[in-house]
């Protein structure tokens, strides 16, 4: 059996809507073991976030300005 997590997860959150963006934000940032260390609003911001950053998880929306998710 593989030894527990004992750090967060890292998370990406991308949306392009800045409300439900930050309601995803705030309900991850509420439970423990999950850490948001970047948002973005574009396939191209959330590219460069996830270069940057590289997130253990990337919550996205399917629908973007710029392309899908």
């Amino acid at each position: 059996m593989p030894e527990p997590r004992t750090t967060p997860l890292t998370v990406l959150v991308v949306d392009d809507h800045e409300v439900v963006r930050e309601g995803i934000v705030s309900s991850l940032d509420r439970r423990d073991g999950f850490h948001v260390v970047a948002q973005a609003g574009t396939v191209a911001e959330a590219i460069a976030a996830a270069k940057r950053f590289q997130p253990d998880l990337v919550v996205m929306d399917v629908r973007l300005p710029d392309g899908s998710g």
